[in-house]
């Protein structure tokens, strides 16, 4: 087995968008920051989400049954760390920024570059996470103004800006 600190020091160099991870319904409403997410194909639209089980809003995750991933844009890293601060309280968390709701019923950040609602089908545990599988009923696209990625242990902003 490989070491868990060298592991993790070798994901860290693994750059990828943030998304705030939202949900809403008989199990609350609640949003935390995830950096674990990426597309799994495109017939049906599915996306996935890894969230760790011992966090407090994995089980508001399972009961809700559907989650919404706003994906930041550059700039936003301060909202990255308000969803990410286990202090701030749900209602803080949210009453900040402008939040609309798309088809399941999750919140959807009305600044994100996109906001993907879904509806969990799928859930596989491995390890101390559960891989959230959501097929996608909606699409909630903003402005493009870069994206917000985290790269070795912090945020960097990435224009839309083509490499030659």
């Amino acid at each position: 087995m490989v070491d868990t600190t060298a592991f993790r020091d070798a994901m860290a160099m693994l750059g990828g968008a943030v998304s705030i991870i939202t949900t809403a319904g008989p199990g609350g409403k609640v949003g935390m920051t995830a950096s674990a997410v990426c597309s799994v194909t495109d017939s049906p639209p599915t996306v996935l989400v890894c969230i760790n089980r011992s966090t407090w809003a994995h089980a508001q995750f399972v009961q809700n049954g559907i989650l919404c991933i706003n994906i930041l844009g550059a700039g936003q890293q301060t909202l990255s760390g308000r969803f990410a601060n286990r202090t701030i309280g749900m209602d803080d968390r949210f009453s900040t920024h402008t939040w609309h709701e798309l088809v399941t019923g999750s919140p959807a950040l009305e600044e994100a570059l996109v906001s993907v609602d879904c509806r969990i089908v799928a859930c596989h545990e491995v390890g101390s996470h559960t891989v959230f599988y959501g097929e996608v009923r909606a699409i909630s696209l903003g402005e493009n103004r870069g994206a917000l990625i985290y790269f070795n242990r912090d945020y960097y902003g990435v224009q839309s800006a083509r490499l030659e």
